[in-house]
């Protein structure tokens, strides 16, 4: 090994207490943060179906809309076609 790599293995060396508390730390806030994501996303997502369920049409936050469609053609198409 050169003596550069020999210097710097002996500097880590020594400093690898404070390397790996940095590391921890730095592993802490990551978890932490990530907790903290994953809570306010589900937190979101749970007031946001809440808010849906329990809305009444008087809110004005929900419109339903209803559709109805006239099928007697196809049925009596499909009848038709059993009749044969």
């Amino acid at each position: 090994m050169s003596q550069a790599k020999v210097d710097r293995y002996k500097e880590e060396k020594r400093n690898r207490e404070k390397i790996m508390k940095k590391q921890k730390l730095e592993w802490l806030l990551t978890k932490v943060v990530l907790a903290v994501f994953a809570i306010v996303i589900v937190g979101w997502a749970g007031i946001s179906v809440y808010r849906n369920v329990t809305a009444s049409p008087d809110d004005g936050m929900v419109q339903v809309e209803t559709y109805t469609v006239n099928t007697s053609a196809i049925e009596d198409y499909l009848d038709s076609l059993s009749e044969d």
